[in-house]
Formats: structure tokens, C-alpha cells, sequence
């Protein structure tokens, strides 16, 4: 089995003339792609309900030969799609939950769906190239944690890379995220009649804007990056009823997961007051595992950058992308347990951002469409660089080599601080 190519570079096994086969690989399924992402964003579902997204993402791949095991990690909507070939194993990740309300408004149709695409074109090269590829569908990325869920569950043990692409307004290469985690509060008091006998009562909903006053007056204290924003889930049954009841969930952010610690101390003293001044007792739940900020490999995120340009893209320079935060996201887990990537492809969609209503609607262009077969090419030539290359390949290898013997990439991502 050839492990690096041949002198020449337009040789059946060079790497011009894998790019290239690639390249056709996507193009001769250019409306299958297309229809699976505009299909995925006819149909939302949220968080760990993706079923029809994950089976049809699960039926293209298994159209063209790949093995697929659903569910995996325990998540009836997680999957794991290979064809299995060489020694070194390129993991792609298809997000493809929805947001409530605004449906698509991430533009997950398209990762899951360029995903897909860079694994039919790997395939069509994998012997030459002496790679395994796998598709990992990853569900629950707004909320949900599905990737940290699955790397817990050594889904990504044997992975030497892994790597997906996500629509925004503009092409990022190496962008930035911050550390989350996501937090409810729940207040109980006692209900009365808020007019004949409101002294018998413990206002639960008072106990909710406490704690958001001093959220409120925390905020000129922050630390730099550190962000907090929530929503009431419930705040009373009517306005004679003093509230017995009352929730609100939080997400807090922050650069990195000890300032993100830090901050989590200081809202959760929030929640508190609002319970000590009323008398109400109250409960606080972690709704999904903590995310980590984006660590991703910047020789990857050079030879994507390689590949995008030679696509015809122009993404954001260096120097400006440095300053993209892009918001959070679980894969931020997977690249600090792991070599991995997790660029921005343009789509048209005029003054809109991500997780707007007008940004779904960009997410069904044509402009999307292009991203899909875009990201799926760039993703299969970054992965050709990568193993391709003698160093590269060595490392990654290693890379693998050495995380079995810690255990897991669970264990791995642990120890950098992030669970």
C-alpha cells in the first residue's frame, strides 16, 4: 500500500492527480449533496431529535459503501459511517441539530452535508492514500454537548485527524471560540392569593430578579471575554398567583476554562442572593457538558487555507482573523484532544449572522450550495496534505500512539482542563 506519492505529481498516485479525483468525486455528486443539505434544512429537529437528518446522512453514506453504526455513545442519534482502508484514520464531524424558532439558522444542513462530501472523495482515494475515513455524526451541538458525549465514549480513540467546516458570513480559517458552560436556575416558594393573602406567599419570580439584578450589576466587573446571557424559561401561572415556581437558564463564556470557572463562581453567588433575600429555596443544574475554546492545529489550518485559496476563496488574513471570536462550540473539546480543525465557509447572506432567521435562509441559496461543495473539496485536499506528507503523517500516527497510552481522548481532553 502506497503511503506517499510518487515523484510525479500528475501520476495516477501523485498528488495532483488525487486532488483531482477528489475534486470529480464531489462534482459527479454535486445534486446528492446539495438535495441532503437542502433536505436537512427542510426538516430542523433540535438537540438529540435529529432522527431524519441522522438517517439521511447515515443512507447517502451507506449508498456508496460505507459501514454505518447507529446509534453509538448511547445518543440514538449519533452515528459512525467508515470505509476502511490504510493505517491512519481522518475523522469528519456532520453537525445537523437545529435552533428552536429560527430552524437552520447555524447553517448545520451544510456541515453535515460537506461532510459528507469530503468522505466520498476520501474514499475514492483512500487506498492510495493509505487512510480510513470516518464520518461521525455529532448530534446536539447548540446545546447538548453530542462530541464530548462520544469522546467519552472512545468514539475517537483511533482518529489521527478530525475536521468539519461551518457557514458564516465570512472565510475563517483558524478562528477563535470561547468556553461555555450552561446553567438553570430554579426557584421554589409558595403560592397564595396575590391580593387577599400575599403575605402567605414566597415570590419565586422575586427570587428570579434578584439574581438578575446583581447578573446586571455584575457585568462592569467582568473580565475581558467573559460574557453572560439568559433567558426566563418560566416565571408564573397568572398575575394573582403569587409564583411558586420560576427557571431561567444561562449561558456564561469566557477566553479559557479557569476564567470560565471564575465566572461560573460569581453567577452561581447570584442565583443565591436571589434565594437568600426571598426565602426561596433553589436548585441549580449544568444543562450540557462545558465546552472548550477552539485549540485548533495550525499546520492543518494552513493546509486548509491552501486548499480554499486554490478554490477560488478569499478568506480573512491572518493578522484579521485573529480577531473573529466565532461564539462556542463542543468542537472546541475534540481539537484540544486531538489534531483537528474547524474553519468558517462564506455564504451570501447580506447583513445577517448565525442564528438569525435571515441567516437560515441563506443556509438554502445557492451560495450554500456552493460552500457544500466547496468545504467538502477543501476538507479532502487538507486531509491529502496532511497524510501525504512524510513529517505529517509521522506525527499524527504518534499523536494516536500516544493518546492510547493515556487511556482515551476522553482522558486526554480531561487533562487539558476542559472537563
Amino acid at each position: 500500500m502506497r503511503t506517499t506519492p510518487p515523484e510525479d505529481q500528475s501520476a495516477p498516485g501523485g498528488r495532483t492527480a488525487l486532488r483531482d479525483r477528489c475534486r470529480d468525486v464531489v462534482r459527479r455528486n454535486e445534486e446528492a449533496l446539495t438535495g441532503l443539505s437542502r433536505s436537512i434544512h427542510a426538516e430542523p429537529e433540535t438537540a438529540f431529535a435529529e432522527h431524519r437528518s441522522a438517517a439521511k446522512v447515515a443512507a447517502l453514506l451507506a449508498e456508496h459503501g460505507f459501514a454505518v453504526q447507529a446509534p453509538v455513545a448511547g445518543l440514538d442519534t449519533a452515528l459512525v459511517a467508515e470505509r476502511r482502508s490504510g493505517d491512519l484514520v481522518v475523522g469528519i464531524c456532520a453537525e445537523y441539530d437545529a435552533l428552536p424558532q429560527v430552524g437552520h439558522a447555524c447553517g448545520h444542513n451544510v456541515i453535515a452535508a460537506s461532510a459528507v462530501g469530503a468522505a466520498l472523495a476520501l474514499a475514492e482515494v483512500a487506498d492510495e492514500a493509505g487512510l480510513t475515513v470516518k464520518v461521525f455524526g455529532t448530534p446536539a451541538e447548540e446545546t447538548g454537548g453530542g462530541k464530548v458525549v462520544m469522546m467519552e465514549e472512545g468514539v475517537f480513540d483511533d482518529v489521527a485527524l478530525a475536521m468539519m467546516v461551518h457557514p458564516g458570513p465570512e472565510d475563517i480559517c483558524l478562528p477563535s471560540s470561547l468556553a461555555i458552560t450552561d446553567l438553570e436556575v430554579r426557584y421554589t416558594g409558595r403560592a397564595a392569593h396575590a391580593a387577599a393573602a400575599p403575605d402567605l406567599g414566597i415570590n419565586a419570580a422575586d427570587a428570579l430578579t434578584v439574581a438578575q439584578v446583581a447578573i446586571g450589576l455584575l457585568r462592569q466587573h467582568l473580565e475581558p471575554q467573559q460574557m453572560v446571557h439568559g433567558i426566563v424559561t418560566e416565571g408564573g401561572a397568572a398575575p394573582n398567583i403569587v409564583p411558586a415556581r420560576t427557571a431561567a437558564v444561562y449561558n456564561l463564556r469566557a477566553a479559557e476554562a479557569r476564567s470560565l470557572q471564575r465566572l461560573e463562581n460569581r453567577i452561581r453567588a447570584c442565583f443565591e442572593a436571589g434565594a437568600t433575600a426571598t426565602g426561596c429555596s433553589h436548585e441549580i443544574v449544568q444543562i450540557s457538558p462545558v465546552y472548550a475554546e477552539l485549540a485548533c492545529d495550525q499546520w492543518l489550518s494552513e493546509a486548509y487555507r491552501r486548499a480554499i485559496t486554490d478554490l477560488g476563496r478569499e478568506p480573512l488574513d491572518r493578522s484579521t482573523e485573529r480577531g473573529r471570536v466565532i461564539g462556542s462550540t463542543d468542537m472546541g473539546n475534540v481539537t484540544r484532544a486531538l489534531p483537528a480543525i474547524h474553519p468558517m465557509i462564506a455564504v451570501e447572506c447580506g447583513d445577517a449572522v448565525n442564528h438569525q432567521a435571515e441567516f437560515a435562509a441563506a443556509c438554502a441559496t445557492p451560495s450554500a450550495d456552493q460552500a457544500v461543495l466547496d468545504g467538502a473539496v477543501a476538507m479532502a485536499w487538507t486531509a491529502l496534505a496532511a497524510v501525504l506528507d512524510g513529517t505529517q503523517r509521522e506525527r499524527l500516527l504518534a499523536g494516536v500512539a500516544g493518546r492510547a497510552g493515556k487511556g482515551s481522548t476522553e482522558q486526554f481532553c480531561t487533562s487539558g482542563g476542559v472537563a
